[in-house]
């Protein structure tokens, strides 16, 4: 009997680290003291911070990793790439198999905030480059613990190898032709040695950096094997998104005055709080272009002209609400800012004296897009709040991955950015 219990307590152990594991494979901020994480392809521009973290195999362009800690004295950070297939599982690879040095990196380069109210520390560290294509993870933990990660972000990295080809067109439904933008995808597989193509090529979506809506595209609707063509047209859904409408935005540039869609602003000496107007749904309202960050966010300040926005912006308490009647399903607020929703103040509470969904998150100066969504069935639905419009301006990647016979990962040898009437800040 105690052998019994010896073996089911072992087993549910071992079951608590493959979850715990699992949950380091996506992205997520485990501390609350790490604030303001971006992952992103180094750039001159000044929305270079906002594009997706996917870079060519061999472009010599570089991911920087961006964070700070809340704190007064640097820590021993060290960060470590984990090497995934298709569907964010470990993949089989070693660390050698896909590193050109030790798996293990410190980080060095930080600097300290200045005159800020809430001080903290600013780290930057740029992911050293890889052999393999495919998904990764950069983990970043403390003082050399891996048991102590303090934050987890996922990246791509692509080699030009299947011809690949995706246009945004309306959808094939009737019903859903006015609110949601369909991706047709064409593959063209001649350059590698594939014998199964529906087993061998796995091909994902995603709208906007999320992942938590991607599609994947399971079966193609189109297939011609002498000319090693795969077609992905589906009639039935499959490879369409909600168009969703732009997200709103609220100006934290300032903290002397007002920004956009901001209804107050108080420095107090030791925080600053501000607070969002009053939003309200909009989905019966006519669609109304204006230029947004498709769900994400930019560091900058405007207190102090020609200065470092990263190590000069302050922080401060953001409080968000929106006038809606109470309701049974949970109400979250998305975009980059709450990690899509994964973040634990995404969750909104009912303020019954004002009757409104209220949350606060701890912001940085800067612009930030977002949208309101209730949670059904565990997943998120935006359109009572924002309606969804075919007119939306939106992001899309498409990915393809491809598993050669006997090889131990999938390869990503196909990436295509849609950017459809791009309109963004």
């Amino acid at each position: 009997m105690k052998t019994k219990s010896l073996f089911l307590s072992f087993l549910l152990s071992l079951s608590a680290i493959f979850q715990l594991f699992a949950q380091q494979l996506e992205d997520k901020v485990y501390k609350e003291h790490i604030q303001s994480v971006r992952l992103f392809p180094a750039g001159a521009t000044f929305d270079a911070s906002i594009d997706a973290p996917v870079v060519p195999l061999r472009s010599g362009k570089p991911l920087v990793l961006l964070f700070d800690d809340l704190a007064y004295d640097p820590e021993l950070y060290t960060a470590k790439l984990i090497h995934c297939d298709a569907d964010w599982q470990k993949s089989q690879l070693k660390d050698n198999d896909f590193s050109l040095a030790y798996n293990e990196y410190n980080i060095q380069n930080y600097d300290y905030s200045v005159n800020t109210r809430i001080p903290y520390i600013h780290y930057r560290f740029e992911l050293p480059q890889v052999t393999k294509s495919g998904n990764y993870i950069v983990k970043v933990y403390r003082q050399r613990d891996e048991s102590d990660v303090i934050l987890t972000k996922r990246f791509m990295v692509y080699e030009e190898i299947f011809k690949v080809g995706a246009e945004v067109v309306p959808a094939s439904q009737t019903a859903e032709r006015r609110t949601s933008q369909q991706i047709n995808v064409v593959v063209n597989y001649s350059a590698g040695e594939v014998t199964n193509p529906e087993g061998q090529i796995k091909i994902f979506m995603r709208q906007n950096q999320r992942w938590d809506n991607a599609k994947y595209l399971a079966k193609p609707t189109f297939m011609n094997e002498s000319s090693k063509i795969l077609r992905y047209e589906s009639f039935d859904g499959g490879n369409t998104f909600d168009a969703g409408n732009e997200f709103r935005f609220v100006d934290l540039r300032f903290i002397r005055a007002n920004g956009v869609n901001i209804a107050n602003m108080r420095v107090e000496p030791d925080v600053i709080f501000a607070d969002g107007v009053i939003d309200k749904p909009k989905p019966e309202t006519a669609y109304s272009q204006y230029l947004d960050l498709n769900g994400q966010y930019l560091i900058e300040t405007k207190d102090r002209p020609g200065g470092d926005p990263e190590i000069e912006s302050e922080y401060m308490l953001m409080t968000f609400r929106v006038a809606i009647e109470q309701s049974t399903n949970p109400v979250y607020l998305l975009g980059s800012l709450t990690n899509s929703g994964k973040a634990a103040e995404s969750k909104m509470e009912w303020d019954s004296k004002m009757g409104v969904y209220t949350t606060s998150i701890l912001a940085k100066q800067g612009w930030y897009d977002y949208q309101y969504a209730y949670l059904i069935n565990g997943e998120f639905k935006p359109e009572s709040f924002e309606g969804s419009y075919f007119e939306t301006e939106n992001e899309y990647e498409v990915l393809v991955y491809f598993r050669n016979l006997g090889s131990r990962y999938d390869q990503l040898v196909g990436y295509v950015y849609l950017h459809p009437n791009r309109r963004r800040l």
